[in-house]
């Protein structure tokens, strides 16, 4: 087994030692619990590579080809309060 040291911030730590005490568990204990249920939750993908990350579409792909931009402000604009014209 292999001893660490690690920094948590004060409120959750207050919240972890209250958990593991009405468990009747050590801190130790419920870190590595804690740990163990986030490699429960997250499992590592199939073939080991790391996660690409997500980017959103380009403006290619999306639905505002062929509109100019006045009659891009137009349909902005139809909808909106006669008021603040």
């Amino acid at each position: 087994m292999n001893k660490t040291q690690i920094q948590v911030p004060e409120e959750l730590f207050r919240e972890v030692r209250a958990f593991a005490k009405r468990r009747e568990w050590s801190l130790a204990e419920t870190f590595r619990r804690g740990a163990e249920l986030l490699l429960q939750v997250y499992p590592e993908e199939s073939g080991g590579k790391a996660e690409v990350a997500w980017r959103p579409p380009t403006s290619g792909s999306v639905g505002w080809k062929g509109l100019s931009a006045a009659d891009l402000r137009e349909a902005a604009f139809s909808d909106g309060d006669p008021r603040l014209s």
